[in-house]
């Protein structure tokens, strides 16, 4: 197999990389190519590792001319690797104009994740996340998202080869959907990387509208960043809920567990000293997840520079996961992984040039150096 790499190009020529087999094939038909092209281009890159046309040895003679003067194939590079003392591994992914991306690849005895961003920065403004205080430049494209899990395979190898994955990077997916849903059809794709439906996971913050609009495209596992069970602390903690409030939440989880691989919606709940962590937070929990098919992950708050917040403490984490475990609701304290190269949950940062002007905004206010 070819080993991964990145093709210079033209600008204006097309990057087959942006497209799933369904975009593909569309792709072909405009050419007046036949719909099974888009599965032999599909095999030739993402089994074979081939991105030069000229080797793919099953496409006519013309189509292969078309596809060199009009097409490429080109994904982002990883430009440094750190890796933890607990095998934890972090790359730093160029995508150009200044802006670079985090992914994190976690090996276990079982299974590979690899931890995808799905923007440069977060167009978001969550209070506990590191990522968040960068502020926000764009979307990455499908070519972007996908080439992160083709780089981790091309660098660890067929014993390392990713067998989960979690759109829990940087940046919110579902306000990056229309890239990301291809990429995550290529990541299920039978003649791509063949990724269980249950072993890729998107995270979400709640973005209400396009929760439903997923349920009618696609069914992969669901990841919820719940983190708070009163709008009051919620608006603070994760301030888009101050658009769509739990109840429009709720409501939104129980539509997409219709059609989930899995019947359950996992949520992510950060434990904050003082903030959401006391019993009666936790029953506060059961009470709202009563009807709502779930599985809890507590996740010890990783801190980053100028923080506010602090991680609660051992015997608090697991005084509220007795208290949810006991209610009928499985729950796992999340292991940290990655910590001594910020490579935690809610500690990537890669760089972002902020459109937003998040970052500028809260260096005036003194809340980041």
């Amino acid at each position: 197999m070819q080993s991964f790499v990145t093709v210079s190009v033209n600008k204006e020529k097309i990057n087959l990389l942006n497209f799933d087999r369904k975009g593909l094939q569309a792709f072909f038909a405009e050419i007046g190519e036949k719909p099974f092209r888009a599965t032999q281009l599909i095999k030739w890159i993402y089994q074979e590792g081939e991105f030069d046309f000229d080797k793919m040895s099953n496409l006519s003679k013309s189509l292969r001319a078309y596809l060199n003067e009009h097409c490429c194939i080109v994904a982002p590079e990883i430009i440094l690797e750190q890796v933890a003392s607990d095998g934890t591994r972090k790359w730093i992914v160029e995508m150009g104009g200044g802006n670079k991306v985090e992914a994190v690849y976690i090996p276990e005895a079982t299974r590979a994740t690899l931890c995808v961003s799905s923007q440069v920065g977060c167009a978001l403004a969550c209070t506990f996340c590191s990522t968040a205080q960068q502020g926000f430049n764009r979307n990455l494209t499908t070519a972007e998202i996908i080439g992160q899990l083709m780089a981790a395979n091309a660098r660890m190898g067929a014993e390392g080869r990713v067998t989960n994955v979690v759109m829990m990077g940087m940046g919110e997916p579902l306000l990056n959907f229309d890239n990301v849903v291809p990429a995550m059809n290529l990541m299920t794709e039978d003649f791509a990387f063949g990724l269980s439906k249950r072993r890729v996971t998107i995270s979400t913050s709640g973005v209400v509208p396009a929760m439903y609009r997923l349920t009618e495209v696609c069914d992969i596992s669901m990841a919820v960043s719940l983190h708070a069970s009163t709008d009051e602390l919620r608006d603070i903690l994760v301030p888009i809920n101050q658009k769509y409030p739990l109840k429009e939440l709720m409501a939104a989880c129980k539509k997409y567990i219709e059609g989930s691989p899995r019947g359950f919606i996992t949520f992510e709940y950060v434990m904050l000293e003082g903030i959401n962590d006391s019993v009666a937070d936790a029953r506060a929990l059961v009470k709202l997840l009563k009807n709502v098919p779930s599985k809890m992950n507590l996740i010890p708050f990783n801190p980053f520079p100028n923080t506010q917040y602090r991680c609660s403490s051992k015997a608090a984490i697991e005084q509220f996961r007795d208290v949810v475990h006991k209610a009928g609701i499985i729950t796992t304290v999340r292991k940290t992984r990655g910590e001594d190269i910020d490579a935690a949950c809610g500690q990537l940062v890669g760089k972002v040039l902020d459109k937003s002007r998040r970052a500028e905004r809260l260096q005036k206010m003194g809340l980041l150096s």
